[in-house]
Order: structure tokens, then C-alpha cells, then sequence
């Protein structure tokens, strides 16, 4: 109980520090299947380069009733495909609409945060995990970091420092939410994947579900004598939450960028399983890419938010 007070204290006193600083609009020019997009421009960080975050709420939001809320990464490609760099969209609000206009899924929004290219790497790589890698494996992901002009300082603690102490009572204290973590989760896929893998270790009081699709277990682009994977399941085998109260959901496809994932799903499903978990799908024919990932979008949306959710 004291535990969680002085956790409340302390998320309250950094949003303070920033809140009168953030304005928001409805966003216009934008083709939305359903639902409203609030966009914050560079929502302020102490931890983290400051960074625009959209907001989706759905047909008939009101602030009489309580939603439950969804982060998701890469919050700049869920929406519309003609604001996107390669034209692809997750269709979030579509599916989203779909499944709570038919009653499928309780009521929520989306927190879509987005990233910063040359930072990708470095908010979403989980740092307790490049901690425990070996110096080769470093020098690899460094070398693949120069290569994409990546910066390549991992700070992915102060990222997921930022969603919980700053973003995250943003979103409570300025819509009707349920702030509780059975109705908190978090989403992403690629090197977002790794991120709500490692959100939902790091903060499960925070966080109760998360989904990972095409998680890049590989961390670089080379499979080559490549220990990585290693690291990050040593660290899922010790950190995982207890699956009893936590729901985590991953997938994969077999094409593209997917494909170098496959040698390592038996023992993703393998070590999920020794954790009590049992969702490792895979989508014969998927690639990696946003398309693919909104065409399926609707089975991890269930498993989050389904009414009859196993």
C-alpha cells in the first residue's frame, strides 16, 4: 500500500511539472474510418526527446463512462495510409471501430506514441537485455545502428519512464479512463514488440496485457552467429510476469524480414509456455510490414479487450 502511494506521489509530481505546457487539437485533415484523433505536438519529457502523441477515441466517447486504454508504438503509422512514409496503416481505427460497434471487445482508446526514426532503436531496445549481451553483440547492433543512422545509445528505461510517469497520467487525468493495470495494455510490433514485451516486465502494476507481433528477436538484420535472441529470452525466463494476473499475447509471419524470426519460434513457444502463457501465433504467408499486421489486427485487439477473452 505505501509502495503504491509513493509511486502515485511521484508520477503525479512529474506530470505537474509539465502538464501546463501541453495543448491538443482535434485533428482534421485526416481519413478516419471512425472515432476522433487528438494530436499533442512534442508531448515534453524529462527523460526522453520530446515527441508528438495522437490520441484516437471512438464514436460516442463521453466523459459519463470509463475506457480502457491502449499504447501502441509507432503511433505515426496506425491510421492513414496517406500520411504514412510508405503508405501502409495499421487501420486501427477501423478495427477497432468494427469490434466495439458489434460489442466484441469492452470500450477503450488509443495512445498512439510516435516514434523518432534515428531513436528507434535506442527507445525500444530493451536495455536490462543490452546489458546482459556479450561485447560482440553489442559491436554488432552498434555496427547495424551506424548503418541505419541510427543513435545508438540505449535508453529505453527512461522511454518506458516517460509512458508511465509523464505520459501515462497525462491520459488519466485528461480523459475517462480506467487507470487500473486489468485495463492498461500495450502494443507493438518489430522492435515495438520487444518494447511492450519488456513494459509489461518492467511495470507489471502498470501494465496487464501486452501484444507483440513480429517481434524482432534477431535485434540486428544478421542471423549470423547472432547470440541476441539468447539475451532477450534469459531475460523473459526471469522477468516475465506471472501469468496468472498478465495476459501476453505474440505472432509472427513467414515472409521478409519475418522470416529470419522463424528458427527461434519453437523456443519462444517453449519458454511461454514454462511461464504459463500460450499465444505464439503464426500467419503462414505474412510479411513485416504495417499491412500485414492490420489484416490481423483484430485477433490481438480480442485477446486484449475481447468480452469473452479466455
Amino acid at each position: 500500500m505505501i509502495k503504491n502511494f509513493l509511486f502515485f506521489l511521484m508520477v503525479c509530481t512529474a506530470m505537474s511539472q509539465n502538464v501546463d505546457r501541453i495543448t491538443s487539437n482535434k485533428v482534421s485533415n485526416i481519413n478516419l474510418f471512425g472515432g476522433e484523433l487528438i494530436h499533442i505536438e512534442n508531448f515534453p519529457s524529462k527523460f526522453i526527446q520530446p515527441r508528438n502523441i495522437d490520441v484516437w477515441i471512438p464514436n460516442n466517447y463521453r466523459k459519463s463512462k470509463k475506457y480502457a486504454v491502449l499504447y501502441m508504438q509507432d503511433g505515426q503509422m496506425l491510421f492513414d495510409s496517406t500520411t504514412t512514409w510508405n503508405k501502409q496503416e495499421w487501420k486501427v481505427d477501423e478495427i477497432a471501430s468494427l469490434l466495439m460497434n458489434e460489442g466484441q471487445t469492452k470500450d477503450f482508446i488509443v495512445v498512439a506514441i510516435w516514434n523518432i526514426a534515428a531513436l528507434r532503436n535506442s527507445n525500444y531496445f530493451p536495455e536490462k537485455v543490452y546489458e546482459m549481451m556479450s561485447e560482440k553483440d553489442k559491436d554488432s547492433l552498434i555496427e547495424t545502428g551506424k548503418k541505419q543512422n541510427w543513435i545508438n545509445t540505449i535508453n529505453s528505461n527512461n522511454y518506458l519512464r516517460f509512458v508511465v510517469e509523464e505520459l501515462k497520467p497525462y491520459i488519466d487525468s485528461h480523459f475517462s479512463t480506467y487507470t487500473d493495470a486489468d485495463n492498461t495494455s500495450i502494443m507493438g510490433s518489430s522492435r515495438g514488440g520487444l518494447i511492450s514485451m519488456y513494459a509489461i516486465s518492467e511495470y507489471p502494476e502498470v501494465f496487464g496485457s501486452a501484444a507483440c507481433l513480429s517481434t524482432h528477436w534477431i535485434g540486428t538484420y544478421n542471423n549470423k552467429d547472432n547470440q541476441i535472441p539468447d539475451a532477450f529470452f534469459e531475460y523473459m525466463r526471469t522477468n516475465l510476469p506471472d501469468s496468472k494476473t498478465h495476459n501476453i499475447y505474440f505472432d509472427y509471419g513467414t515472409e521478409t524480414l519475418d522470416e529470419q524470426y522463424l528458427k527461434y519460434q519453437d523456443e519462444v513457444s517453449k519458454l511461454l509456455a514454462s511461464k504459463g502463457y500460450t499465444t505464439n501465433l503464426k500467419f503462414d504467408g505474412a510479411d513485416h510490414s504495417e499491412n500485414s499486421w492490420g489484416q490481423r489486427l483484430e485477433i490481438p485487439l480480442m485477446y486484449l479487450f475481447g468480452n469473452k477473452r479466455e
